[in-house]
């Protein structure tokens, strides 16, 4: 199950597992970073028990993770949930995760890391312009304000000579028409809007400042992929006091209508999705229900 984020997935997953007698596999790039708990609205401890959940805290938030690694991983856990008799359900809003997962991964080069740190002093600006001067077709399509994304493509075509867009053609080759299927969540504008605003000033008043400075602490600044998170840099900023506390959330609402909506963007372009709009007042329990509905009559 998809979504953009704070469209109510991890609710509707809480609602779903018991019944499908299933163990929840995150999806989310940010959730396996340990302590990253309040920013990312990571399931909390009693959830945790009382659904198992997988791909959550795996590695310290000054080490790299990637999508390489996820796949290895859940593709690990979902092995080990149909030995114990029960279902997967996998639920997350990192579109390339979710269909690396469904897909398999291209066969791209892996990382090289002088070049990636010769990549990283670059500012977004910088990369973008340098991506569209020696691959347009990849430019045209990747989000150029997304750093992580324009290193990437810009180190798999200095390493192979080949745009990243054209490699990426593997995925549709390699299509399991056998996957289960997959869910996508969406609201109306104005409530995924309001959702995530109520929820961002939630996170605040939960200690999210706290929790940042704590990260920091622990290499946050260093770890390029974790500080991307929404939020996360903008409250760096203001620890550092180049942001006043207002500003930063300010840019945080901001920035994570943004994210909700290149997800969405995202989703819309992914093959074979089941589309399940949701009210503004629907409970996770009649969202769950309307799902479930859905698999029965398949």
């Amino acid at each position: 199950m998809v979504g953009p984020t704070a469209v109510g997935k991890s609710a509707v997953a809480l609602e779903l597992a018991p019944q499908l007698t299933a163990e929840i596999v995150s999806a989310d790039s940010m959730q396996v970073y340990r302590g990253m708990d309040i920013g990312t609205a990571k399931p909390s401890r009693a959830e945790q028990k009382e659904i198992r959940h997988h791909l959550i805290d795996v590695c310290d938030v000054g080490e790299m993770f990637d999508v390489r690694q996820f796949v290895d991983l859940a593709t690990n856990a979902i092995k080990a949930i149909h030995k114990r008799g029960k279902t997967a359900l996998v639920v997350g809003g990192t579109g390339l995760y979710v269909r690396a997962l469904r897909q398999g991964l291209f066969a791209g080069p892996g990382r090289d890391p002088a070049l990636r740190a010769k990549l990283e002093m670059m500012s977004v600006a910088t990369l973008a312009a340098e991506l569209e001067r020696v691959d347009p077709l990849t430019a045209s399509k990747i989000d150029r304000k997304n750093r992580r994304r324009l290193v990437r493509a810009l180190e798999v075509f200095y390493s192979t000579g080949k745009p990243i867009a054209e490699m990426q053609t593997q995925w549709q080759q390699s299509r399991d028409k056998n996957v289960a299927p997959t869910f996508c969540l969406s609201r109306a504008r104005e409530d995924l809007v309001a959702r995530i605003e109520r929820r961002i000033d939630e996170q605040m008043a939960l200690g999210w400042v706290e929790e940042v400075r704590r990260l920091l602490a622990a290499g946050l600044e260093n770890n390029t992929t974790a500080l991307q998170a929404a939020g996360y840099r903008e409250l760096a900023a203001h620890l550092r006091g180049e942001l006043t506390l207002p500003e930063a959330v300010a840019r945080i609402k901001i920035r994570t209508r943004q994210l909700a909506k290149r997800q969405m963007t995202w989703f819309r372009r992914e093959p074979d999705l089941v589309w399940i709009t949701v009210k503004p007042d629907e409970a996770s329990t009649a969202t769950a229900g309307r799902i479930l509905h859905h698999i029965e009559d398949v």
